[in-house]
C-alpha cells in the first residue's frame, strides 16, 4: 500500500512540470486567437438590467499585450470617452471635461463604463499569460466541444483583479468557451460565457460574450462583435495619450 501510494505521488511530481507547460501553452493559444498580433475591432456592448437596457457602441485597437486604446462612439453623452493602455499604465480621456485621468491599480476592479466587465477585463492590464500559474485540473464538454479544464492561481508578485480563474479551453480551436471569476475568498464573482462562434477575419472566433454577475439576479453584460481585422500594422505611436486625446 505504502508503495503504491508513493509510486503514484512520484508520478505526480514526475508529470507536474509537463502539466504546468502544457496548461501554460494552451492559454497562450487561447489568448492569441483574441488578440493576433493586432487587432481592430467593432463591438456592441448590452447592458441588461430587470428593469431597463442599455447599448453602447465602441471601437478598439490592440497591439499584443502591451498597447490597447477603446473608444466610445455612442451613445451621444458618452461619445469620444477613451481609454488607454500602454503597458502597465491605464489613461481615461473624458471629452466633456478636457481631462486625462491615469488610473490607479485600485480602479481595475471597477466596473467599466457601468457594465459587468470590470476595467481590467477590457483594457488587460494583467495578464492571463503573465501573472497567473496555470494547471489543467479536469476535462469538460461546453456546447459540445471537449475543452481542457484549466485553474489559474495568480503568481505571489503579481496585481491582479482576481483570486483564482476556471477557465474551459476547447481542444481543437483554443477557444475559451467557460470562464469563472473569484475574489481572493474563493467566492464566485462573475461568469462569462462565448456563443456564436463564427468566422470573423478567417479566425474562429466567438462573437458574442455574456457576462454575468454571479450574486446579481436577472443582470447581464453582452459584448457583440460586428466587426474585427487582425493582424494589421498599427505604429505604437497610435497608442499616446495625445492620439487618446484626439481619436475620432
Amino acid at each position: 500500500m505504502f508503495f503504491r501510494i508513493g509510486l503514484s505521488l512520484l508520478l505526480l511530481v514526475g508529470m507536474s512540470p509537463i502539466c504546468a507547460q502544457d496548461a501554460l501553452e494552451i492559454v497562450k493559444k487561447a489568448d492569441e486567437k483574441m488578440r493576433g498580433k493586432t487587432s481592430q475591432a467593432e463591438m456592441l456592448f448590452r447592458t441588461i438590467r430587470p428593469t431597463w437596457s442599455r447599448e453602447m457602441s465602441v471601437k478598439a485597437w490592440l497591439k499584443g499585450n502591451d498597447y490597447a486604446v477603446i473608444l466610445v462612439l455612442s451613445p451621444i453623452k458618452d461619445k469620444g470617452v477613451t481609454f488607454l493602455k500602454r503597458k502597465k499604465e491605464v489613461w481615461n480621456w473624458m471629452p466633456t471635461l478636457e481631462r486625462s485621468i491615469k488610473l490607479p491599480p485600485s480602479m481595475m476592479t471597477q466596473s467599466w463604463m457601468g457594465t459587468d466587465f470590470t476595467n481590467d477585463d477590457l483594457v488587460k492590464e494583467s495578464s492571463i499569460v503573465n501573472d497567473y500559474n496555470h494547471s489543467i485540473i479536469g476535462d469538460t464538454t461546453v456546447q459540445g466541444r471537449p475543452c481542457h479544464k484549466i485553474q489559474m492561481l495568480p503568481k505571489p508578485e503579481a496585481a491582479v483583479v482576481w483570486g483564482k480563474l476556471i477557465v474551459c479551453i476547447d481542444k481543437k480551436d483554443f477557444i475559451e468557451m467557460h470562464s469563472r471569476f473569484y475574489d481572493e475568498d474563493g467566492i464566485l464573482i462573475n461568469t462569462l460565457t462565448a456563443l456564436e462562434i463564427k468566422l470573423m477575419d478567417g479566425r474562429l472566433i466567438p462573437t458574442r460574450l455574456e457576462m454575468v454577475p454571479a450574486d446579481k439576479k436577472n443582470q447581464k453584460t453582452e459584448i457583440i462583435y460586428n466587426k474585427i481585422l487582425f493582424d494589421r500594422p498599427i505604429e505604437d505611436s497610435f497608442f499616446t495619450i495625445e492620439k487618446m486625446r484626439n481619436l475620432k
